[in-house]
């Protein structure tokens, strides 16, 4: 690499450290372009993005569909808060989640906003309204967002670690974890228990649970749990929420996640990250009854459903039904592939592309080693789960069968490295 070259590397490394908050957390990476499924740091190399944004990337990066939206929605206006001004785009957004809303009920509504938390907090805020009821359920491992209340239900400390007190009338219970031995029948004895010794459940509001757990490890609900913690939930008049900022937006090989689940219908779903294609939006969406619940002027913000967010999203809302089979069939090549190059004692695991490998070794050395050495070699991965010893995978669905060989090609050799 040239000095010149180097020096400027250099001088955004130490411009980042003298400007930039210590808390946010980069890699040693400094992006200069991306298209597809690559990204290029400032010295010029190619990376396959495996990171995806933190999983806001499913159509690849500048899908030309989404670009195309986006410019043609700047040149007529940036912003004009949908407080002050209705415009097309977020209601076609809206229109667009109604038609393929996995929720229960006929008339669907829906609600924009910035963020995945923003959209967990509007949505504990609509079931509060909808049942009267203050308190909210979740479960260990779940990840919900950094604000005050969606960091109250999230679990993992380095992101509460003197950041309280915390948001009352939060309970967590037990969410299933079959390699960690903690069955369906586990979770739903705890969720009972805690009805009968810490919570009368006729004060619960809504029960908020992900699906695919992101962060705490890309740990899958089992088959039979999503309908069974329906059903407890139902009993007692208490909303099922389900969190879909991460697994939603064809992640797992269908629309979302909650599909791959038979006979569970949410009350409200939460979609975000790749919704908007690259740019902030999150969603809340649900019958027309339980959105309606809250009074004129209590949701939104300024930002929440800017147009050139719901261009990109109608863009990607558009493109994502045909999409659905390549990721079908990329969940099944690459899942096959995981088996093969894991060490043993190893966990695969996952819905559809939505794949993770769970490391033997608690520790999140190991995991940290295989980061490293791929991102060495060319591919940008990131860890997740309580221990960080969890590499998860965000397969770009737009991948060509030439990319996706060589970047499995390289985990092989990282995760031999490693070992």
């Amino acid at each position: 690499m040239a000095l010149q070259e180097r020096s400027e590397l250099d001088r955004i490394a130490r411009a980042r450290e003298r400007y930039v908050a210590r808390g946010v957390a980069t890699p040693a990476l400094v992006v200069s372009h991306a298209a597809g499924a690559l990204i290029w740091d400032a010295d010029g190399k190619e990376l396959i993005d495996f990171a995806g944004g933190i999983g806001s990337q499913n159509l690849g990066h500048g899908h030309p569909a989404v670009l195309e939206a986006i410019h043609a929605q700047v040149d007529r206006y940036l912003h004009q808060s949908f407080a002050v001004g209705t415009y097309e785009p977020y209601v076609e957004v809206c229109r667009r989640l109604a038609e393929i809303s996995p929720c229960r009920g006929e008339d669907q509504k829906s609600l924009l906003l910035n963020s995945g938390a923003e959209g967990i907090e509007n949505a504990v805020k609509i079931a509060r309204q909808a049942t009267g009821r203050p308190a909210v359920v979740v479960f260990e491992r779940a990840f919900h967002g950094r604000t005050l209340l969606t960091m109250t239900m999230t679990e993992k400390l380095i992101y509460k670690a003197g950041f309280g007190p915390f948001a009352p009338e939060v309970y967590r219970v037990p969410a299933p974890y079959p390699f960690r031995g903690i069955t369906s029948d586990d979770a739903i004895e705890a969720l009972e228990r805690l009805f009968r010794a810490e919570v009368d459940p006729t004060s619960v509001a809504c029960a908020v649970l992900e699906p695919v757990q992101g962060e705490g490890g890309f740990i899958p609900m089992p088959p039979d749990f999503p309908r069974r913690l329906h059903e407890v939930l139902d009993r007692h008049g208490i909303l099922y929420v389900d969190d879909e900022v991460q697994s939603g937006a064809g992640r797992t090989g269908k629309l979302w996640a909650i599909e791959h689940y038979e006979g569970v219908q949410p009350d409200l779903v939460v979609g975000g990250k790749s919704l908007g294609g690259g740019l902030p939006l999150s969603s809340v969406t649900g019958r027309a009854e339980l959105m309606d619940s809250a009074s004129p002027g209590t949701l939104g913000g300024t930002f929440g459903g800017n147009p050139a967010s719901c261009a990109a999203a109608n863009a990607v809302l558009e493109l994502l039904p045909g999409l659905m089979p390549r990721a079908a069939e990329l969940g099944e090549a690459v899942r096959v592939r995981l088996e093969q190059i894991v060490p043993p004692g190893a966990d695969v695991r996952g819905l559809g592309p939505m794949l993770a490998i769970e490391l033997p070794d608690r520790s999140p050395d190991c995991a940290t080693a295989v980061l490293d050495s791929a991102r060495a070699a060319g591919l940008l991965l990131l860890s997740c789960g309580l221990d960080g010893n969890v590499i998860r995978l965000h397969v770009p669905l737009v991948i060509g069968d030439d990319e996706l060989e060589r970047a499995l090609g390289i985990l092989a050799a990282a995760l031999r490295d490693a070992a």
